[in-house]
């Protein structure tokens, strides 16, 4: 651990950027409908994740997302032995994140508990929860847990599709490394307007984990879950990690070598230094 003690830090503290504004952003909506509609929350998911970006990755690949660092360890992206690191950094920074949220606004949570009649704890009270995990049935839309599992990791898919190529030098398409953050956390927020009607678009295990043990800490209980059939884990953990590698295993295996063979010298020149 402490030979990546830089990758550890720029991990934690780009996740927990990234958590703080976007979490952030669904407690205002939730407890003070601040915002309008979900474009609204995407735009600040996405700024969140671009702001991150721009903040770590002079000390870490600012994969900020377990889903993707495994997805780079599959794709021969990053050796494998930085994969602890990585993964234990987010998920602390998501947590804190997390801890963050809850500290700023529990006055106000408990304001809205008791303005609103809501036990905490409540099957009800997960409509205060949600601004801490994602909840695939809540509103009575009737999402079950398999469509709720695809579009998780339909939706990685395509995040991790978008990474690639935004930032392989293979592809003379891709813009350059200095906006390259922008677009990432664009294609972030054109995914949550898609995904997040269905599931809230988690798409990363660590920013679903770590504020979720938060709500079930301060006394949310089994309500900070989705589900007692093991939704929690199967849609917002594994779905998103299946996802992640089929992206991976995709880009590597067909796109990336469709992307060589259209290249006039036949070369790929890869400029993403977190190989080694």
């Amino acid at each position: 651990m402490l030979k990546y003690k830089n990758e550890f830090l720029g991990e934690f503290l780009g996740t927990f950027i990234l958590v703080l504004f976007g979490c952030g952003s669904v407690a205002v909506s939730v407890l003070f409908n601040g915002y309008q509609g979900i474009l609204q929350i995407a735009l600040v998911w996405g700024i969140g994740v671009t702001l991150a970006i721009y903040l770590t990755r002079h000390l870490c690949c600012a994969h900020l997302n377990p889903a993707v660092s495994i997805a780079m360890v599959i794709s021969k992206r990053m050796s494998a032995d930085r994969l602890p690191a990585y993964i234990i950094a987010q998920i602390l920074g998501a947590f804190v994140a997390g801890l963050t949220v809850y500290i700023l606004f529990s006055s106000s949570i408990s304001s809205f508990e008791q303005t609103q009649n809501i036990i905490r704890g409540s099957e009800e009270s997960a409509k205060i929860a949600k601004m801490f995990g994602e909840y695939y049935n809540i509103g009575g839309h009737g999402i079950g847990m398999l469509l709720a599992m695809a579009a998780e990791a339909f939706g990685t898919f395509i995040l991790l599709l978008m990474i690639f190529a935004l930032t392989e030098g293979c592809n003379v398409g891709k813009p350059s490394n200095a906006i390259a953050p922008v677009f990432i956390g664009l294609t972030v927020s054109s995914i949550i307007c898609l995904i997040a009607p269905l599931t809230q678009a988690g798409l990363n295990p660590a920013r679903d984990f770590g504020p979720r043990m938060i709500a079930w800490m301060f006394g949310w209980g089994n309500a900070a879950f989705p589900d007692q059939q093991g939704g929690f884990f199967l849609v917002y953990m594994l779905a998103p990690i299946v996802g992640g590698i089929f992206a991976a295993l995709f880009f590597t295996k067909i796109l990336e070598p469709a992307m060589k063979k259209s290249t006039t010298d036949g070369g790929c020149c890869n400029n993403d230094n977190c190989k080694s």
